[in-house]
C-alpha cells in the first residue's frame, strides 16, 4: 500500500451522527446515556456505543448499570419534582400535557409540563407529574405544588393551547397571570373546521393576524378573516374569535420575545425526540418507568437550551415597565 494511502486513511476522523458535538466532547456517561437511548440504541448496545464514543474506558459497562442508571433515575424524579422555589421569579410559563402509551396498561399516560422563562432569559423546567388526562384537577395540583415549592410571585405570563383545565386552575392558583393561547394549535383548529380547498388561503389569513407588528393591524386583519369565513363556516370562526383576546397578548411584551411567546414550542420541541424514543420502544412497562424517563431525559435536555430571544428586556418586565406593541415605554409615559 501507498505511504499516501495509509496517511490519508489515518487522517480520517470519526464523526456521530448521534450525538450532538457537545456530547461528542463529554466524558460523563451520565450525559451519555440519556442521548444514546433518546436516538434508539439499546441498553445491550451502549457497551459498543460508548467505546466508539469515548473510548476503550467504557469497555466495562453492563447492561445492569444501565438498569441501574434509570432506577437512580426515578429517585431524582422524585427529588427533582420536590425542588424548592422559592428564589425563583419567572417571566413566562409554557403548559402542555404530554401523552404516553404505557405496555401494561389501557390507558394512556398524561403526563403534565410546566417549563419557565427567567428574567435573564434561560428556560427550566418548573415542574413535571403524572396527571389524569388534562383535567382542571391536575393542572390546579400541579400548579399548587410549584407555589407551595415557593413559587409565589405570578409569572407574568403562561403559554399553552386550548386545553380548559389548564386555564381554570391557573386563573385559581395564579388569578394575575396573563393567558397566552399557542397560535398553532388554534391555526390547527380552525383549518380543521374548513374545507381542505380553503385551507391553505386560510392559513395565510390567519397569518397576517399573528405576525402583524401592531396590535390595531393585528385586529384589522382578524376582522378581515371573521368577515370573509363567518358566514359560511361560523364552526370555524368562532373557534378562532372565543379566544380573540387571549390570543393577542404577546403585544404588550418584547417584540424580540413574541417568538417564543405565540407557541408552545419550548415544550414541543424538547418533547419531540421524546416521543420519536417512546415509539421506537413501544413505550414503558408503567407509569412511574415512563415518568422517570421522561425526567431524565428532559433534564439532560436542559443543560443546553439556548437562551430566549430579547433576554435583555425580560427583567424589564419584572421592574414593572410596559410595552406597546413590543416596543417599551418610559415608565413616565406608562
Amino acid at each position: 500500500m501507498d505511504r499516501r494511502d495509509v496517511e490519508d486513511e489515518e487522517k480520517i476522523r470519526f464523526n456521530s451522527a448521534i450525538l450532538l458535538p457537545y456530547l461528542r466532547r463529554s466524558k460523563n456517561i451520565d450525559d451519555l446515556i440519556p442521548w444514546l437511548y433518546l436516538r434508539g440504541i439499546s441498553s445491550g448496545d451502549f457497551s459498543e456505543a460508548l467505546q466508539a464514543l469515548v473510548g476503550p474506558q467504557a469497555k466495562g459497562f453492563r447492561q445492569t448499570w444501565s438498569r441501574g442508571f434509570w432506577r437512580a433515575g426515578r429517585k431524582s424524579t422524585q427529588r427533582g419534582i420536590a425542588e424548592i422555589l422559592s428564589d425563583k421569579e419567572y417571566v413566562s410559563l409554557w403548559a402542555d400535557g404530554i401523552h404516553f402509551n404505557i405496555r401494561l396498561e389501557e390507558d394512556r399516560q398524561c403526563i403534565l409540563v410546566l417549563m419557565g422563562a427567567t428574567k435573564d432569559g434561560r428556560k427550566e423546567l418548573v415542574a413535571i407529574l403524572d396527571g389524569f388526562r388534562e383535567s382542571e384537577q391536575s393542572w390546579r395540583e400541579l400548579l399548587a405544588d410549584a407555589k407551595s415549592r415557593g413559587l409565589k410571585k405570578a409569572p407574568k405570563v403562561a403559554v399553552g393551547d386550548g386545553a380548559l383545565g389548564f386555564w381554570k386552575a391557573l386563573r385559581k392558583v395564579y388569578p394575575k397571570t396573563r393567558e397566552q393561547r399557542c397560535w398553532v394549535h388554534k391555526t390547527a383548529n380552525v383549518l380543521n373546521k374548513l374545507p381542505k380547498s380553503l385551507q391553505a388561503k386560510a392559513k395565510s389569513d390567519l397569518h397576517e393576524i399573528w405576525m402583524a407588528e401592531t396590535r390595531e393591524n393585528a385586529n384589522a386583519a382578524f376582522d378581515r378573516f371573521v368577515e370573509k369565513y363567518g358566514a359560511k363556516y361560523p364552526r370555524a370562526v368562532n373557534c378562532l374569535t372565543k379566544d380573540r383576546e387571549a390570543l393577542m397578548t404577546f403585544y404588550d411584551f418584547p417584540a424580540e420575545h413574541w417568538i417564543h411567546l405565540r407557541t408552545t414550542n419550548p415544550i414541543e420541541s424538547t418533547f419531540a425526540t421524546v416521543r420519536l424514543r417512546h415509539r421506537r420502544t413501544k413505550g414503558n412497562g408503567n407509569r412511574l418507568a415512563c415518568l422517570s424517563m421522561v425526567f431524565k431525559l428532559v433534564c439532560a435536555a436542559e443543560k443546553k437550551w439556548r437562551k430566549l430571544n430579547g433576554s435583555e428586556q425580560l427583567g424589564k418586565l419584572l421592574e414593572g415597565y410596559t410595552f406597546v406593541d413590543g416596543i417599551m415605554l418610559e415608565k413616565d409615559a406608562a
